[in-house]
């Protein structure tokens, strides 16, 4: 953190904080983060434990701006942040159309809590199929109708220092100045071996016995012999045909080239689902070892550091909870780079305040 960054008097509130990616990398940019809201109570010691923030369990449809104004304290800069559950945009069929608002709830009474508090800073981050919903361009005009400067793009993460071909949707808006998008790093692509190769071997079903963490999912006797069949960065295409599932054998399954794969050591990993710990529902089997990603592994490949803690100690590692939580998540490094072009956009208005102090 430089030190204009640390005299800046801002605070931000999560309006879906989850376990906390957008919070902690927000705060590893220097940007504190007193509070976070999600409806997903399983979310609480994940968030609090690593955030140390409060985490308040509602639903935003049933929240107001003043039930979270406390949170900001004497904050001259108030930033309101918001990653709204994906799952209604990206599961989708391309050609599809929302049939009615509710649809899109999520983003609406976001946008609607952004106009009772109108905070001086606003990130929307989400997924890119959503930039061409008629949702968002309504989001974008009413905060323009409101005061705000807008920017927003599609950010391919694999420039922020994520090992991941995930691509997201980016909206920062200020009602200070025009704002922009975070600038892509100048290092090269980190890479699956950079982020994984260190870890504890592992057979398939088996858990490390160091960290909890890192545990696989068990393969049935037909899915190992399809991963000892497979190619990095290829996928059930290089199998004997006795191996197929009968769905594959026909020409209608042919379209299913990005299932039954393993990842590349040299290369970003694929985007991770909610399910990177089954090995049939990506190319999400590991380079060399035969079996699918551990959670530990899907963890570190959306940039949560190795000392992020999912799981109360002593609780049961539940595979579905935890793959949703890390799948769900916004990348830490992501969220780092999203919040240093919001201090930088601050220190300047911090340096216009100081050149010219009646304004």
């Amino acid at each position: 953190m430089s030190e204009s960054t640390s005299q800046i008097n801002a605070q931000a509130f999560d309006m879906f904080c989850s376990i906390g990616g957008l919070t902690y990398g927000l705060q590893e940019a220097g940007i504190k983060v007193k509070a976070g809201l999600d409806v997903d109570g399983s979310c609480r010691y994940a968030y609090e434990t690593n955030c140390q923030a409060t985490f308040l369990k509602a639903d935003i449809r049933d929240v107001s701006y003043s039930d979270i104004s406390e949170h900001f304290d004497t904050a001259e800069y108030r930033i309101l942040v918001g990653c709204a559950p994906c799952q209604p945009f990206s599961s989708l069929p391309s050609k599809k159309k929302p049939e009615s608002e509710s649809e899109w709830i999520l983003i609406v009474e976001f946008l609607r809590i952004i106009l009772e508090g109108r905070p001086e800073i606003v990130l929307m981050e989400n997924v890119p199929q959503l930039i061409s919903q008629p949702v968002y361009e309504a989001f974008k005009q009413a905060l323009a109708a409101a005061g705000y400067h807008v920017s927003s793009g599609i950010l391919p993460c694999v420039q922020f220092r994520v090992p991941q071909l995930r691509r997201r949707l980016v909206l920062l808006a200020s009602l200070l100045d025009e704002i922009d998008l975070p600038k892509p790093d100048p290092m090269p692509p980190r890479t699956v071996r950079q982020v994984i190769k260190t870890l504890p071997p592992l057979e398939q079903g088996q858990s490390s016995a160091i960290d909890p963490l890192h545990i696989c999912s068990r393969l049935n006797p037909i899915n190992l012999k399809r991963i000892q069949a497979s190619k990095p960065g290829r996928s059930w295409r290089d199998w004997p045909t006795d191996l197929l599932p009968d769905c594959y054998k026909k020409a209608s399954g042919h379209s299913y080239g990005s299932v039954y794969g393993r990842m590349q050591w040299d290369a970003p990993a694929p985007t991770l689902t909610t399910q990177f710990y089954r090995y049939g529902t990506g190319r999400f089997g590991h380079p060399e070892q035969d079996r699918a990603l551990s959670l530990r592994e899907g963890a570190l490949l959306q940039t949560f550091p190795e000392h992020y803690q999912f799981v109360e100690p002593g609780k049961k590692v539940s595979f579905s909870k935890i793959g949703r939580h890390i799948g769900n998540a916004v990348p830490p490094t992501l969220a780092t780079a999203i919040g240093k072009a919001m201090t930088d956009h601050l220190e300047k208005e911090a340096m216009k305040r100081c050149l010219n102090p009646m304004t």
